[in-house]
């Protein structure tokens, strides 16, 4: 629902600030007033085109905005996508702002609830928000989208909508997957010397993780195993038993030292006794010989090394040339490190498996697209026997409605039409409609805009109220040409529509006017400078002169006030 609408240098209107309320709103307003100026600003929140004309003079930027509350929660997911905050008032009903600034510049700026949008996006948020009918234009009808929506609201299959669009969006999620996949192996064909190619050079090769490391590794010790070799015998050399090694010359000074009387040596005047002096020579001789057992021990560890260690060049070319197999290998393939070549000769040996002995998934994803095909032509057959019903009932209801409308000829037919299944199902509507007897029907496209198929559009929404959700409709004097009865009962059902959902309406008949909830009047004034458009919403007392001015001119009779106190205290009677 429109709550409030805040026209800011706009034309004619310097500042307007509105309040709506719910129920059927009636806006009149002598002819060059501005009701077209102020309906343009509303269509400039609507995603109209910006034009810097509008901005008033002396202006620098012309700024609409709009208020509208209980907004269609359907709108909720849109809002998360494009990052516009979701707000809600006290008592949980949501709200939006939409502001729409036009500077002299020609710069457009669109807030949504304070967040900067595209054109784009309004566009997606608006019809959930306003519809717009008058003798010019009825562009809604025109989406064959609306008119499938229009269709299935009288169906009341909303069950059966999401059950099939369920399957739908599985049914396109598998096809997409089969074409994935016949893609992949079409190109896996294309390619098949290249991998059998790939494959051989890897089978040669047979890759391993963590294999060029040790290859590495030992070809490092093997290539210094000659000089290590060299330098391990000289070694042993010096620590070995020969004449003169370290065992030999041990030995040697452990016999001597057996022979040494160690007390002799001592100058002192003391003299030491015949046990100290065995006992110290005792200790030498016993430290010379531990020295030549851990000397042995030494040596019989590094000439155990040295047996171990491989010198053959034979052993070292064969780990040169594996290392360079891997190298050239990481280089050709372009991968990171040889540790991904084993993944790799795995991965095109599946792949040639793949095309040769063919892919196992591919016929069960055939098999289940076969089956959920079979589940959507089902459901699309029976969404298309609710939709051919409901347009036979929705024919005849909307021509039962628009004949006392001063359409006594109208033939309305809604024709459903098969199509290539989609989300939606597997139908084409279309309305036709002819206003002349004996006239053959024709898309509602294709007639020329006016009273008559503003009045057809009236009734259509008068059946529709009870069955979707409408957003706020205005009703832009789709009454021209009529008078009298067909102009109250009009009013009427503009009444009776505006039970379920917002009404305003813009008219020049009294009978119309007298139904409204809210009556607003527009007028303007003439300035020193300018002529500015103003806009109050009238007492009682004020429409009651306001009507009879519409009945009897520019002199307001006494007939004409009665007349117009008639029709007010009327207006829920009809």
């Amino acid at each position: 629902m429109l709550r409030n609408l805040v026209i800011t240098n706009y034309a004619l209107i310097e500042h307007l600030d509105l309040e709506f309320g719910p129920g059927l709103t009636i806006i009149t307003g002598e002819t060059g007033a501005g009701k077209s100026i102020m309906l343009g600003a509303l269509s400039l929140v609507m995603g109209g085109r910006a034009d810097t004309k509008v901005i008033s003079d002396g202006g620098s930027k012309s700024v609409v905005q709009a208020i509208f509350t209980d907004v269609d929660p359907e709108l909720k997911q849109l809002f998360e996508e494009k990052g516009i905050e979701w707000i809600t008032d006290a008592d949980g009903l949501s709200e939006m702002t939409i502001r729409r600034e036009l500077s002299a510049s020609g710069r457009s700026k669109i807030y949504v609830n304070d967040t900067s949008v595209t054109l784009q996006t309004l566009t997606l948020i608006v019809p959930r928000l306003i519809d717009i009918h008058s003798q010019h234009a009825n562009a809604k009808i025109s989406d064959p989208a609306e008119r499938l929506r229009i269709i299935d609201a009288m169906a009341e299959n909303e069950e059966l909508r999401i059950k099939y669009g369920n399957i739908f969006a599985d049914y396109v999620s598998i096809r997409h997957k089969i074409a994935k996949r016949k893609n992949q192996l079409a190109k896996s064909a294309e390619n098949l010397e290249f991998l059998r190619f790939q494959f051989e050079q890897l089978e040669k090769l047979k890759p391993r993780k963590g294999e060029l490391k040790e290859i590495e590794r030992k070809f490092e010790i093997l290539s210094d195993a000659d000089e290590i070799k060299e330098r391990i015998i000289t070694l042993c050399g010096i620590l070995g038993d020969s004449d003169r090694g370290v065992q030999s010359m041990l030995s040697e000074a452990a016999a001597i030292a057996d022979r040494v009387d160690f007390g002799m040596m001592n100058t002192s005047d003391n003299q030491i006794s015949t046990e100290s002096r065995d006992a110290e020579q005792e200790a030498i001789s016993f430290r010379l010989k531990e020295l030549l057992v851990e000397v042995k021990d030494i040596y019989e560890t590094i000439d155990d090394f040295n047996s171990k260690i491989d010198t053959d060049p034979s052993a070292l070319a064969k780990l040169s040339a594996r290392m360079n197999l891997y190298y050239e290998a990481v280089k050709r393939f372009r991968v990171a490190n040889a540790d991904e070549l084993e993944d790799l000769h795995r991965n095109i040996r599946t792949q040639i498996e793949e095309v040769t002995l063919g892919d196992d998934a591919l016929p069960e994803l055939e098999r289940e697209a076969y089956k959920l095909a079979k589940t959507l032509k089902t459901l699309a057959a029976q969404l298309s026997e609710t939709r051919s019903k409901a347009a036979e009932k929705f024919s005849s209801l909307l021509c039962e409605k628009a004949r006392p409308l001063g359409l006594p000829n109208i033939n309305f037919r809604v024709e459903v039409k098969s199509k290539k299944l989609t989300s939606s199902g597997g139908d084409e509507i279309d309305f036709l409609c002819s206003f002349n007897k004996n006239g053959t029907p024709k898309p509602v496209t294709e007639i020329a805009s006016g009273g008559e198929i503003a009045r057809m559009m009236l009734s259509l929404k008068s059946i529709l109220a009870g069955h979707i959700n409408l957003p706020t409709i205005i009703f832009d004097e789709v009454d021209t040409g009529v008078s009298g009865e067909i102009a109250d009962k009009m009013g009427c059902m503009m009444h009776s529509v505006a039970e379920d959902m917002q009404v305003i309406v813009i008219t020049h008949l009294p009978q119309v006017a007298a139904k409204g909830d809210a009556h607003f009047k527009v007028y303007k004034t003439d300035g020193e400078t300018r002529t500015i458009t103003h806009v109050r919403q009238l007492s009682h007392e004020e429409r009651i002169k306001e009507l009879a001015g519409m009945i009897s001119g520019s002199e307001v009779s006494e007939a004409a006030l009665s007349a117009a106190r008639t029709l007010l205290e009327n207006k829920d009677g009809v």
